[in-house]
């Protein structure tokens, strides 16, 4: 019998009932569409908070991948924990994942490579209640058809180890790179515009060395950044933003960065 991670955050951090989920992800991706046709990234990096704050940057990316939806047919996930501490990167151990919206597949071919990895293993237990990686599947399920999802936890980690990682998994045109992180945390407004305009620009430059005060996925980045560097990957700016523009007050906020990273053949101009 297949074993399933179930939904941890319906009813918290999204809504929990499949209707109402899938009505409320669908408007935040027809308000983010845009109004003339991009190319499709290869990574992306997208904000994790509940829906009411940084559900509508997120979407502003995940609108750009609807067009891929019959394409595209492997998402390889990273996000950070915040309850378990991990050495390393963490798979679930589960064969899928759930959410009110239906079950992803885990891939399993890219299972068989990470646990060659002297870094890598599994932790149900770092996934169980871990929401940065559970907040991305219901915009997922939406602007993809039938797909297979590599989840990793990345906790105590080296940079290297994390563009390693992606390097192995980057696969082609079917292949999705998801960078699951919040900006600052719980700065007044203006204080948070400041720092999360430095780090938006540090991820534009591809810098290695953004900190987690700056991130709270910020090692997960830092291997992105890294390998887009060997790669010649284009990074780009698509929404900056806080709790303080969303759904919360101005005095201590949440900062929420969308980016995308296009392959040299598919750069926008």
């Amino acid at each position: 019998m297949a074993s399933v991670r179930p939904a941890a955050i319906a009813g918290t951090f999204y809504p929990g009932r499949a209707d109402e989920l899938a009505r409320s992800v669908d408007a935040m991706l027809l308000a983010a569409t845009p109004v003339t046709a991009a190319p499709v990234p290869k990574a992306i990096i997208v904000p994790h908070a509940g829906f009411i704050y940084s559900g509508p940057v997120a979407a502003s990316i995940y609108a750009l991948i609807a067009p891929a939806r019959a394409h595209i047919k492997r998402v390889v996930l990273l996000g950070p924990t915040h309850r378990v501490a991990v050495h390393g990167v963490a798979l679930p151990g589960v064969d899928a994942f759930s959410t009110p919206l239906g079950t992803v597949p885990i891939d399993f071919a890219s299972v068989k490579k990470l646990m060659a990895l002297p870094y890598a293993g599994a932790s149900a237990e770092a996934h169980r209640m871990e929401h940065s990686l559970e907040v991305q599947l219901p915009f997922l399920q939406k602007v993809l058809d039938e797909f297979t999802l590599l989840p990793l936890a990345v906790g105590h980690a080296s940079v290297q180890q994390v563009a390693t990682v992606l390097e192995l998994l980057w696969g082609g045109d079917e292949t999705l790179i998801v960078i699951s992180s919040d900006l600052s945390h719980y700065l007044p407004y203006a204080d948070a515009q400041k720092v999360d305009n430095g780090t938006a620009q540090a991820i534009l430059d591809l810098r290695t060395d953004i900190s987690h005060q700056q991130a709270c996925g910020a090692t997960p980045i830092n291997g992105l950044t890294l390998l887009a560097q060997q790669r010649g990957l284009k990074p780009q700016l698509i929404d900056l933003r806080s709790s303080g523009d969303t759904a919360g007050d101005k005095a201590r906020v949440v900062g929420y960065g969308a980016f995308t990273f296009y392959e040299s053949r598919h750069t926008p101009h």
